[in-house]
C-alpha cells in the first residue's frame, strides 16, 4: 500500500510548541475515553490505575520508604499526579515528532498502549475486560493526533503560499490499495471553479500535483483551534462522565444498610484517666476519617458485602468459607487495638487507635484444622495484595479479629470495607490486610508475601517506641513550666514506664494515663518545672511491661521496623 509522504506533502512544518499541542491534546482525548470505557466495565481498568499499580510493584523499597515517609497518606496522590506528569510529557514529545512523522508519532502512541496492556493484564484477578479501555482510549488518541497534525500542518502554512494541494485518499484504485489522487481542477484561468483559481500546466509524464493559493492563515488556524477545541471538550466530557459511572460501583448504601448484632465479648469501658488533659496531645481514640492509611491500592476496591465471602483453605484439614452474614451470626468481640505502620520513622505519624468490633480470626482457623508443618497465614486481598501472618501469633490467645466496624460504625471503605484483619502486635504489612477475601494456610518457606517479596522482614512484631506531640517541634515556649507530653506504645506488651530528658540530662519519670489492655498506645506528660532560655533538645524513651527500654540506636524503617529516641528541638523565650 501506497503511504503518504507526509514530509514532501507538508506545506509547512509546525513548530514544537503546536505539536506538543497536538500530542497533549491527543493524549487527553484518549484518556477521557479510558476512563469512559473503564467506568462502563471495570473501573479499576483505567490506565492510568493500571500503570501506577504497577509502579508501586516495581518500586525499589528505599524509594517507597521515602515516599512514604516524605508524603505520608498523600503518598498515592503523588504516584498519580506523576503519572499524569509523565503521560503528558511523553505525549507531548510524540506530538512534536508526530508533526514531522506521523507514522513515528503512531509508533509512539502503540508504545503507550502496549505499556498500558501489559500494566492492566497482569493485575491480580485481571480479564479481558481490562483491556478494553487502554484499547479504545489508544485508537481514540492515534485518531485525535491524526486529525491535528493534518490541521497544524495546514495552519502553519504562510498565508498566500502556493503550494501542492494535499490530494485525498482513494481506496481501491487500481494498481494499490490506496493511490493518491489530485482532484480535478479547471486547466485555465477562470474556468468553472473559484473565481481566480490557476492550474499551471504539467510536464509531459509529470505526476506532480497541481498547485493552488493556499487558504488565508487566518482561517486555517481557526480550523486546527476547533479540532483542537473538539477533543479537549470532548476529552473532558467522556472523562467527568467516566468517573460518574464509576460510582456506581460504590458501596457507600450497602455500608449504610449494615446492622451488627451486640458483642458477645464487649470492649470493657475506658478507665478513668485514660485521657490526659494536655492540649495538643494525641487522642486516646482516632477518628475514622483521621486513621492513618497506608496500602497499595490506587483504586479503593468496592466490595459488596452481599457477594462477600472468606475462604480459608491450604494446610487445613476442613477448608471453610463464610459469607458476610454467617460471619456476623458469630460471635463478635469488640477490643482497642493500634495500629503501626512499619514504615513509620521515629515520632512519626503513621499510627493510631480506634475501638474495632470482629469475630475471632482464632476461632475460624481452629475450625479449619491447621495441619502440623504451617507456620504462616497468607492473606490476599480483593485487588491482590498479601500479607503473611505468623499462625503462632494468631493463636496464642490476643484479640485477633476479622473486623467489620471501626469505632462504632461499619468500617470506612478506605479502611477495609465490609471485612479486613486485625491483629494486635504487629505492624499492618503482615497483620492489617483490608478488604480481604482469602486466606491460605501455608508456610514462609512456601509462599512470599507481598511486601517481603520487596525487602521487609517476612515477621513484623512492633518494636516499643514513643512520640514526642507537645511542644510542637520547632516551637517557642516560654520560660518556666513547660509540658511534655505525647504517646507510647508497645502492643500486646503494654508501656510500663516513660522517661523524659533534656539536653543529655538525667531521665526524668513522666505520668502514664490508664489503659484499658495491652493493646493500646499509652498518653504520658512530663513537667519541665525549670525551663531556662535558650534552644533545647528534649528526647523521651519507653519501656514496656517485659522490662525491655527503647533503644538510642538510630535505625530507618528498612526491613523491620525504626529505632531511636524521639527528639525534638524548641526555644525557650
Amino acid at each position: 500500500m501506497m503511504q503518504p509522504n507526509w514530509r514532501s506533502r507538508t506545506p509547512g512544518t509546525p513548530g514544537w510548541p503546536m505539536g506538543a499541542a497536538c500530542g497533549v491534546i491527543a493524549a487527553a482525548a484518549g484518556m477521557g475515553v479510558a476512563q469512559l470505557l473503564a467506568g462502563l466495565t471495570i473501573p479499576q481498568s483505567s490506565p492510568v490505575i493500571a500503570v501506577g499499580q504497577a509502579a508501586i510493584g516495581l518500586t525499589p523499597p528505599p524509594v517507597v520508604h521515602w515516599a512514604t515517609s516524605t508524603f505520608g497518606t498523600h503518598d498515592k496522590t503523588v504516584l498519580l499526579s506523576g503519572v499524569w506528569v509523565v503521560l503528558f510529557c511523553y505525549a507531548a514529545v510524540v506530538g512534536v515528532v508526530a508533526v514531522r512523522s506521523l507514522r513515528t508519532g503512531m509508533a509512539g502512541i502503540a508504545v503507550f498502549a502496549a505499556v498500558g496492556l501489559s500494566a492492566a493484564l497482569t493485575r491480580a484477578n485481571s480479564s479481558a475486560g481490562y483491556a478494553l479501555p487502554t484499547i479504545g482510549g489508544a485508537l481514540v488518541a492515534a485518531f485525535a493526533l491524526y486529525r491535528l497534525v493534518v490541521t497544524a500542518r495546514v495552519a502553519s502554512r504562510p498565508a498566500g503560499a502556493v503550494t501542492a494541494a494535499a490530494p485525498p485518499i482513494v481506496f481501491g484504485a487500481k494498481g494499490s490499495d490506496a493511490q493518491l489522487r489530485a482532484p480535478d481542477l479547471p486547466a485555465e484561468a477562470g474556468a468553472a471553479g473559484r473565481p481566480g483559481e490557476v492550474r499551471a500546466p504539467d510536464p509531459p509524464g509529470s505526476n506532480v500535483p497541481p498547485l493552488r493559493p493556499a487558504p488565508a492563515a487566518p482561517a486555517d488556524r481557526r480550523a486546527f483551534l476547533a479540532t483542537a477545541g473538539v477533543a479537549v471538550v470532548g476529552a473532558a466530557a467522556s472523562g467527568l462522565i467516566g468517573r460518574g459511572l464509576a460510582t456506581r460501583h460504590n458501596v457507600s448504601s450497602a455500608r449504610s444498610a449494615v446492622r451488627f448484632p451486640p458483642a458477645s465479648v464487649p470492649a470493657p469501658p475506658l478507665p478513668a484517666g485514660a485521657s490526659l488533659r494536655v492540649p495538643g496531645i494525641t487522642p486516646f481514640i482516632t477518628p475514622n476519617n483521621q486513621f492513618y492509611r497506608i496500602d497499595t491500592a490506587l483504586f479503593v476496591p468496592q466490595v459488596d458485602p452481599s457477594n462477600w465471602q472468606l475462604r480459608i483453605h491450604g494446610m487445613v484439614s476442613r477448608p471453610v468459607v463464610v459469607t458476610f452474614d454467617q460471619l456476623l451470626r458469630r460471635p463478635l468481640i469488640e477490643d482497642y487495638v493500634t495500629l503501626c505502620c512499619v514504615s513509620n520513622p521515629v515520632g512519626g505519624p503513621l499510627i493510631s487507635n480506634a475501638k474495632w468490633l470482629g469475630a475471632s480470626y482464632a476461632a475460624l482457623i481452629r475450625e479449619a484444622g491447621p495441619l502440623g508443618g504451617a507456620d504462616q497465614l497468607l492473606c490476599t486481598s480483593v485487588d491482590g495484595f498479601t500479607s503473611g501472618t505468623p499462625l503462632s501469633v494468631v493463636l496464642d490467645g490476643r484479640d485477633s479479629l476479622i473486623a467489620v466496624a471501626m469505632n462504632g460504625a461499619p468500617l470506612p471503605v478506605d479502611h477495609g470495607f465490609p471485612a479486613r484483619l486485625v491483629v494486635p502486635g504487629l505492624y499492618g504489612y503482615v497483620s492489617a490486610c483490608k478488604w480481604v477475601t482469602d486466606i491460605e494456610v501455608t508456610t514462609f518457606a512456601a509462599a512470599t508475601a507481598y511486601w517481603a517479596q520487596n525487602g521487609w522482614s517476612p515477621q513484623g512484631p512492633i518494636k516499643t517506641e514513643s512520640r514526642i506531640d507537645v511542644p510542637v517541634p520547632g516551637s517557642q515556649v516560654k520560660a518556666g513550666q513547660v509540658t511534655v507530653a505525647g504517646v507510647a506504645w508497645a502492643q500486646h506488651k503494654g508501656i510500663e514506664a516513660v522517661e523524659v530528658r533534656v539536653d543529655n540530662g538525667q531521665w526524668q519519670q513522666a505520668t502514664l494515663a490508664a489503659v484499658p489492655d495491652l493493646d493500646t498506645w499509652r498518653q504520658w506528660a512530663w513537667q519541665w518545672d525549670d525551663a531556662r532560655p535558650g534552644q533545647h533538645v528534649i528526647e523521651a524513651r519507653a519501656t514496656d511491661k517485659t522490662g525491655y527500654t527503647q533503644t538510642a540506636l538510630q535505625a530507618p524503617p528498612p526491613p523491620n521496623g525504626a529505632t531511636g529516641y524521639p527528639a525534638i528541638q524548641i526555644t525557650v523565650a
